[in-house]
């Protein structure tokens, strides 16, 4: 089945963005996605195609996603936390610190089904200078009560991006996506011990010295959906979906101006519309043969 990618945001007539569209969730009936660098979350409605705002002064929220119960979370990367939007309007910090440490950037974040979330925190662009860790690694809060444990599960990445659990969860796929091409651009998997920690990972797929995996999601089948390539070398920018063990299954190019693909989810009433952001702040949407994996609404 080819894909045929339509425009739903910004919608014809509006005031276009500043650019960098992420986060696509899916909460049941519409779709919620962050536009980074003007602090806020909007809300897609299919049956109109209607934009709203839902929140503000987000502090650059990246990536989003629900938890079972449908509890929206989120990387705030300007805030450099993890943070829980309640219901009521309020916000909790999850996690802004490792071992007394301030976080670099979290960039986007997966539940598992005990409540931990794993998080990727690396820090792209040149502004480095109040880092206050060593290192930009997969990290995983687990909580405690009221409290939260942060530790660390990865010592071999530079700059993770995506992140995603296999539908058993003995898997963690991992994007290791830096813009330095000496420093690796892979769909990593790592397998996830009985006590919670990380093996040796394996490498599924090596995109060289083209622009690698933003974000990834889940069909039934296990397969994952990634969003990844750009217009300046190799197929460009494109949804990629990759067997378990790494074979590449299809391609499909995304129209322009999607020149950078950053995120992908699946929503509609059957979790068959593929929904994608881009860097240039655009929200596409496509109709598939697939049906997507989400841990909320679990079914449709």
């Amino acid at each position: 089945m080819s894909y045929s990618f339509e425009l739903c945001y910004p919608l014809p007539g509006s005031t276009r963005t500043s650019g960098l569209t992420e986060g696509p969730a899916w909460d049941g009936s519409g779709l919620l996605f962050t536009d980074i660098r003007n602090s806020r979350i909007l809300r897609f409605a299919p049956n109109g195609g209607r934009v709203d705002i839902v929140r503000t002064g987000t502090n650059q929220a990246n990536g989003l996603m629900f938890d079972a119960a449908g509890t929206l979370y989120a990387c705030e990367g300007g805030g450099r936390r993890i943070v829980r939007y309640e219901r009521d309007g309020g916000t909790t910090t999850i996690a802004d610190r490792l071992d007394g440490r301030r976080l670099n950037s979290p960039n986007d974040l997966a539940i598992d089904r005990q409540g931990r979330i794993w998080f990727t925190d690396p820090r792209y662009g040149d502004d480095r200078a109040d880092m206050e860790l060593d290192h930009e690694s997969v990290l995983r809060a687990n909580p405690r009560g009221d409290t939260w444990l942060v530790e660390r599960m990865t010592f071999d990445t530079t700059r993770p991006n995506g992140i995603l659990l296999s539908a058993d969860e003995r898997w963690l796929y991992v994007a290791q996506s830096s813009y330095v091409p000496a420093e690796g651009r892979q769909l990593r998997a790592y397998p996830v011990r009985e006590d919670g920690s990380l093996g040796a990972m394996r490498v599924l797929h090596d995109f060289g010295d083209n622009r690698g995996i933003d974000g990834m999601c889940l069909d039934v089948e296990g397969n994952i959906i990634a969003t990844c390539g750009w217009e300046i070398g190799g197929p460009g920018g494109r949804i990629a979906i990759f067997a378990p063990d790494g074979r590449v299954l299809e391609e499909h190019l995304l129209p322009d101006p999607a020149r950078r693909p950053t995120n992908c989810t699946f929503g509609g009433p059957r979790l068959q519309t593929l929904y994608v952001t881009d860097i240039d702040g655009h929200l596409h949407r496509t109709e598939t043969d697939r049906r997507g994996l989400l841990a909320y609404p679990t079914s449709a």
